[in-house]
């Protein structure tokens, strides 16, 4: 018979909700700010227009899914061009690392997009419900008609808040005018009404409901930021040497009279074997910046909850660090504005590393910020992202806006016609990335007395249309008799010229003949 002291514990802990009290401050103003730009241009992007042309449509930043490319105003990548992706997710990540090694979650905690949708989602639940402490009476306030007044009113601005992010994002698919008139007149593709209805409904559930649990389940960045991180990050953390023990009094000894008795009591001591007066630790003095402080009088923390209270996440920064903490730095505000309310120092929480929280407990000065920053590790992630970035720049301004891609058809190599010449076929692509239609003349370089057909044209010119990609086969003949008819081989280049503007591209390629 089962009793409940045999009963295995259970592994499911029911979420507690949070309700992150309002605060003012460096960071909480950084936040603002962060979000204003990131909502901005996320929403705003899609409506900025760029002429590209009669064939597409004029919009700055577009993903063209249909056709397997991408717009960035004058930027375009082609299907064949993937690299340029492939590049910005590698300097993404190495920007992840370079951020993370240098300040910690900061991503997390200012541009994630969790974060951002999450901290508009806390806005207006405190404008129309109150702040924290109301938020709280609220919620443990039985369902009566003031709370399902307030609940469905803060359900419905979330919902077109996440109505709006979703749309957003299938603006960048497609041209956003016309996406818009044919979604109002129910004349759009049913995928683009999936696609919003997911993205609304995970937008109104992960920014209005699962909040931090996102960050703590779903994300795995918390977990592998340790490899990311030294003692010489910087990230939020309490300062316990100054702040314990926690207490209301918050009384001080003059940190000189207690380093004299200090120093008495070490010289009474008597000198080492050295003739060395060594300091010896007074029984009721800690160490830190400034002197001695004496742990029977109460730290700097006086335990108002402040710092937890405004914690999006609900911990508490004095429990030191901890996987959930996202370096949102809201509880620096908090405690610093504390701290000026007791007439005590700025910083009891602060952006410091492992490194400055031992050298302040032995009463050392803490290393600077830049130098905290700018160290072997940081340098190298950094070189990699630039480098990285500097390549792809490079490789973007070099490249041609014409593509030719040349295959030798081997099957067989080489034809004899009627009058005893030698012909070879290559199948030729021609992409014209000009938004317009051109002509464009093949040629041969590399070997004399050769004669250029292509297939389904007269002579070497072929016409384009814009945007598209040619396939054609190109006849390359030498006469009977010629060195080129005899050898086995010979190299040689295939040159397409745009007939407008006299761009040009090759391709080298090789000529078969009958190896005499």
């Amino acid at each position: 018979m089962s009793t409940p002291e045999m009963d295995p514990p259970s592994l499911y802990a029911k979420r507690e909700p949070i309700f992150p009290k309002r605060v003012q401050g460096r960071f909480r103003n950084l936040k603002w700010i962060v979000m204003a730009v990131a909502l901005t241009v996320y929403y705003v992007m899609p409506w900025l227009r760029w002429d590209r042309g009669p064939t597409m449509p004029d919009q700055a930043v577009l993903v063209d899914l249909a056709n397997r490319r991408f717009f960035f105003f004058w930027i375009e990548i082609w299907p064949h061009e993937f690299y340029f992706v492939a590049g910005l997710l590698v300097m993404a990540g190495l920007g992840l690392f370079l951020f993370t090694s240098a300040l910690g979650r900061v991503w997390c905690g200012y541009a994630c997009p969790q974060t951002v949708w999450t901290d508009l989602f806390i806005l207006v639940e405190r404008w129309i419900e109150g702040d924290r402490n109301a938020r709280i009476r609220l919620h443990r306030q039985k369902w009566d008609a003031q709370k399902i007044r307030l609940s469905l009113a803060k359900w419905a601005v979330w919902l077109v808040i996440a109505l709006m992010t979703g749309g957003a994002w299938i603006f960048y698919f497609t041209d956003a005018p016309t996406l818009l008139r044919n979604l109002l007149t129910g004349d759009a593709h049913p995928v683009a009404y999936i696609t919003m209805a997911i993205l609304t409904a995970t937008t109104f559930f992960f920014g209005g409901f699962a909040r931090e649990q996102i960050c703590i389940y779903a994300c795995p960045w918390p977990r592998i930021q340790a490899a990311m991180m030294d003692e010489d990050t910087l990230t939020v953390a309490y300062r316990e040497w100054r702040g314990e023990p926690r207490g209301k009094g918050n009384v001080r000894h003059r940190p000189a009279a207690v380093a004299l008795k200090a120093e008495s009591e070490s010289h009474a001591a008597g000198p080492t074997a050295g003739g060395q007066y060594p300091p010896v630790p007074y029984p009721g003095v800690r160490t830190g910046v400034g002197g001695p402080i004496p742990v029977d009088s109460a730290g700097d923390c006086i335990d108002c909850m402040a710092c937890v209270n405004v914690c999006p996440m609900g911990i508490d920064i004095r429990d030191g660090q901890q996987m959930e903490c996202i370096t949102c730095a809201l509880c620096i505000d908090a405690c610093d504005e504390i701290m000026d309310k007791i007439g005590k120092p700025r910083g009891l929480i602060d952006y410091m590393a492992l490194k400055d929280e031992t050298a302040e407990r032995a009463g050392a000065a803490p290393k600077s910020v830049w130098r905290h920053i700018f160290r072997p590790r940081t340098i190298l992630y950094f070189t990699l992202w630039s480098g990285i970035g500097i390549g792809l720049i490079v490789a973007l301004f070099v490249r041609s806006p014409l593509d030719l891609n040349v295959s030798p058809v081997r099957n067989p190599l080489f034809v004899t016609l009627s009058d005893g010449a030698i012909r070879n076929t290559y199948e030729v692509r021609l992409r014209n990335k000009q938004h317009e239609a051109r002509s464009f003349s093949f040629a041969v370089e590399g070997a004399d007395d050769l004669t250029l057909a292509v297939e389904g044209a007269s002579g070497g010119t072929v016409q384009v249309p814009a945007d598209e990609t040619l396939s054609r086969r190109l006849y390359v003949t030498a006469p009977v008799g010629s060195p080129l008819a005899s050898a086995e081989t010979t190299a040689l280049d295939l040159v397409v010229r745009d007939d407008v503007d006299g761009t040009a591209a090759s391709v080298g390629t090789v000529f078969h003949g009958k190896g005499e």
